[in-house]
């Protein structure tokens, strides 16, 4: 099939994944439940499902065992989006295109959604996965708690709440958003290559190293969409990093210098797939995604 008609396909799968495994909202405590299907539910790219599922065409992966790597991925990284939104993170009112969490609920509860989500993610992927050994599952329980920890996403948010005001040089830059933005997206790539048939080391690598440069060149387009984008086409508050004075590509760069940085990591990116061939045409038509998105 072609790739739009994939990508929907896969986006649909995952958010009917998603609904199965997040509690009813009439079981209690309901207000809790409710307010995870509100953040979770109908709303988002679902990207690192999308790339998940594409490393899974590379490995001929189960889907059934894709459908629970995607969805644990999904689960930490709205988890992230609630929790980045609190007053005492980025303090913001929107996401999504809707009120975000502790708007629409109350600060309490959205800190209860982030944590009840992130332990919801480790649930789904810790539960029997059909043909999968014991090893290769505690790998990738592994991969997706160091991309979510110290190491990883909260760190990179605690280095970039500690850059507010700060000037950054380019390889700082890239260190923090390695760990905010690039170790989750990086996770949903080897967790859905581990899926299916394992990969010589070389070939991981090389598929580590497309992980890599794929997470910098998401944060690298969502700088340039935040300058150039509103609100309403964006679903959440344009120039929001700029108004509170964070470091991003285009401050550090300029616009120009920033599309520039982003045709030359879709470069990079296009090339560390070639070795894999056909298998990897889903991995590099979400590269070309990732670029030419408009929100």
């Amino acid at each position: 099939m072609d790739f739009c008609t994939w990508m929907e396909t896969m986006q649909h799968r995952t958010e009917e994944n998603l609904e199965r495994r997040l509690p009813s909202a009439g079981i209690a405590p309901q207000r809790l439940h409710q307010a995870m299907r509100y953040v979770t539910l109908g709303g988002g790219k679902r990207i690192r499902p999308l790339l998940c599922f594409a490393a899974g065409d590379l490995t001929a992966a189960d889907p059934v065992r894709l459908d629970s790597a995607a969805v644990a991925v999904e689960l930490i990284h709205v988890y992230s989006l609630v929790h980045d939104d609190l007053p005492c993170m980025d303090d913001d009112v929107l996401r999504r295109g809707k009120p975000t969490c502790h708007v629409e609920f109350d600060e309490a509860t959205a800190l209860l959604v982030g944590d009840a989500l992130q332990s919801l993610a480790f649930q789904v992927l810790a539960e029997a996965l059909p043909g999968a050994d014991a090893q290769r599952q505690l790998e990738m329980l592994r991969i997706l708690a160091q991309a979510s920890g110290s190491r990883g996403m909260a760190g990179g948010q605690a280095i970039d709440l500690a850059a507010v005001g700060q000037s950054l040089s380019l390889t700082e830059l890239e260190f923090m958003h390695i760990h905010k933005t690039g170790a989750l997206i990086r996770a949903a790539v080897l967790l859905g290559a581990h899926c299916g048939e394992p990969l010589s080391p070389a070939a991981l690598s090389r598929l580590d190293h497309f992980a890599k440069t794929a997470g910098l060149l998401f944060q690298v387009v969502d700088d340039i969409l935040d300058s150039e984008a509103d609100t309403a086409t964006l679903g959440k508050t344009a120039g929001k990093d700029a108004a509170q004075n964070k470091p991003t590509y285009v401050n550090l760069l300029g616009i120009t210098q920033a599309k520039e940085k982003a045709a030359e990591l879709r470069a990079i990116a296009h090339a560390a797939l070639e070795p894999f061939g056909k298998s990897a045409r889903r991995l590099d038509e979400l590269t070309n995604y990732i670029v030419d998105r408009r929100f």
